[in-house]
């Protein structure tokens, strides 16, 4: 089987996460991953925080604590949150290791090395006020090309731009709100990223089909304005410090990497710093260096940071003259919008993740987010859509057919598999149906379609409800006990096939499914397209137990009580 490696871009450390950064990153991928460990694959899954940049001193200096320590506590409170959703990441790490900073300043003088570094002076943003220069996330103010009035000195939230501090329109520190700011020169070292631009274009163009149309033409366009040489040192007091061997008069002046310089290679950072927990068991360089043929690497996404990683990255890749592992396949989503808004973890808009966690457990959350990713367009989320969701898919669809197998079966009975008669038609059309379907989930899984796996997912159990429906055992016990015994016999062969494949969407509710029979070896990691036809994975006799409902109907109430809390629209 393949080696498959999968990141998830890093989520900033400031504060938890909302819905939006929820599925346009980390959860398809844990998804994804998910489904290829069961299909046998060899997979490694990479996040770690992002904790770089002025968000992190910003925050730190807001709660009147040092950032070291700020970062700390913040990528436990993300940590705990991110299992509360069951994300399996084989490591989750942190941009501020010091496997990041080793490898970041390697790749640094290697670039040097080559010639794609320069020190220039600059004229930059300084604040008497605040008695320093300005990084681009300090300074805030218009933007030049939307209006957006919230907008940062590197990228505006609202259009996606990236910006300089000295683009914006009536500029403001961030740290004081003062206005009062000027321009003064200071040193920075340089990306020389138009040198790089005709490799950057080929890798690019060699890849380009294969990705969704989102990806390709977010690259394509940057690629057509033209790649720009950009500052990759900030005057920060928290970052990956500039190597003083390589580069003194910087390093002496405290200089400190761009944090989207260092971010991405924390995805070989946080795989060396898996790899260092067990040294003897784990080469962090099978997955990374030389490696082209032998892995297949996967980057999950939303469109801001698409950019970032099938440009930007690449190049410095591309710059150090070393068989750094590229991606293969970039994954980008549009955005999740609340009520037509968009979520915002700066204006605190929308729901969290860790007050979704607070109102139903992660599988609700889990199934609806994936079955409404953002892939072709924007997405919105509203409490209409997400209360009905689950009322029909979750708890009618799924919950509905397995409570009511098995507490007819254990009512009419006893406990066991009953025995029943032969497989007949039914069950032939019912096998080949489940076949058919199974054969459709798998295909778009393997295509990263989530919403039409979640689609082929739903059909599947719809099958078995028309089955059920069908076959009705509730009458057929009155004329043909032997028929109701074989009717509930396969419908629960169903319910153990639901749990195997549904686990990639709902882990915890497919465990749930799981445990209900009491299989001596239930070792099944998949259902191969013969025993979803023949459903025999349980005999006559193996005892099985009904779980607690699986999800709670949602209720009128409920779809109130959620809009009071969180509003139902976006301002």
């Amino acid at each position: 089987m393949a080696r498959h490696l999968i990141t998830s871009a890093l989520p900033y450390i400031n504060g938890i996460k909302h819905l939006g950064n929820m599925v346009g990153s980390m959860l398809p991928a844990d998804v994804y991953s998910r489904y290829l460990r069961q299909r046998g694959h060899d997979v490694l899954y990479i996040c770690a925080t992002d904790e770089h940049g002025t968000p992190a001193e910003l925050a730190a200096k807001e709660q009147g604590i040092p950032v070291a320590e700020f970062c700390a506590q913040a990528h436990g409170a993300q940590k705990a949150v991110y299992d509360g959703f069951a994300l399996a990441f084989d490591y989750f790490g942190r941009s501020s290791s010091e496997q990041n900073v080793e490898i970041t300043q390697h790749f640094a003088r290697r670039l040097n090395e080559n010639g794609f570094i320069e020190e220039r002076a600059i004229r930059q943003v300084y604040s008497p006020t605040d008695g320093r220069f300005l990084p681009d996330r300090y300074v805030e103010g218009t933007c030049p090309h939307c209006g957006y009035d919230k907008a940062r000195g590197d990228q505006c939230e609202n259009c996606t731009r990236v910006l300089d501090p000295t683009d914006l329109i009536n500029p403001r520190s961030a740290i004081s709100g003062s206005t009062d700011l000027e321009v003064r020169e200071t040193k920075h070292l340089f990306l020389l990223q138009s040198k790089l631009q005709h490799e950057v274009e080929e890798w690019v163009s060699h890849h380009e089909d294969d990705w969704p149309q989102l990806a390709s033409s977010i690259a394509r366009k940057w690629l057509n304005e033209g790649l720009h040489d950009r500052a990759i040192t900030r005057d920060l007091d928290w970052g990956v410090p500039v190597p003083a061997d390589t580069w003194p008069e910087l390093a002496a002046e405290g200089k400190v990497f761009y944090v989207w310089f260092d971010a991405p290679i924390e995805y070989i950072g946080a795989t060396k710093e898996w790899a260092d927990l067990d040294p003897e068991n784990r080469d962090w360089k099978s997955w990374w260096y030389d490696v082209d043929t032998d892995v297949r690497y996967t980057e999950f996404m939303a469109k801001d940071n698409v950019p970032f990683h099938t440009v930007m990255f690449p190049a410095t890749e591309l710059g150090v003259r070393e068989p750094w592992k590229k991606v293969d396949y970039v994954k980008a989503f549009n955005w999740l919008t609340y009520y037509g808004g968009k979520f915002s973890t700066s204006q605190k808009r929308g729901v969290f993740t860790d007050q979704a966690l607070d109102i139903l457990p992660a599988d609700y959350w889990r199934y609806f987010l994936i079955a409404n990713a953002p892939e072709s367009d924007d997405s919105s989320f509203t409490w209409e859509h997400f209360t009905a969701t689950v009322n029909k898919d979750l708890a009618d669809t799924l919950g509905n057919f397995v409570n009511r197998v098995l507490s007819f079966s254990k009512k009419r009975f006893g406990e066991e598999v009953p025995a029943g008669g032969e497989p007949g038609a039914a069950e032939a059309k019912l096998g080949e149906e489940i076949a058919r379907l199974l054969a459709e989930y798998e295909q778009q899984m393997e295509a990263l379609q989530f919403r039409k796996a979640a689609a082929a997912l739903r059909a599947l159990w719809s099958a078995g409800n028309s089955y059920l429906e069908e076959k009705a055992p509730w009458l057929e016990i009155k004329t043909d006990k032997d028929g109701a015994a074989l009717t509930l016999r396969t419908a629960m062969n169903l319910i153990h096939l639901y749990a195997v494949v549904s686990e990639p969407f709902i882990p915890a509710t497919s465990a749930a499914m799981r445990q209900a029979f009491a299989l001596p070896s239930d070792t099944a990691t998949w259902i191969s397209a013969d025993e979803a036809r023949t459903l025999t994975a349980l005999t006559p006799g193996i005892p099985f137990t009904a779980p607690p409902v699986l999800f709670a109907k949602l209720t009128d109430e409920d779809l109130e009580n959620y809009k009071e809390r969180f509003g139902g629209s976006p301002e």
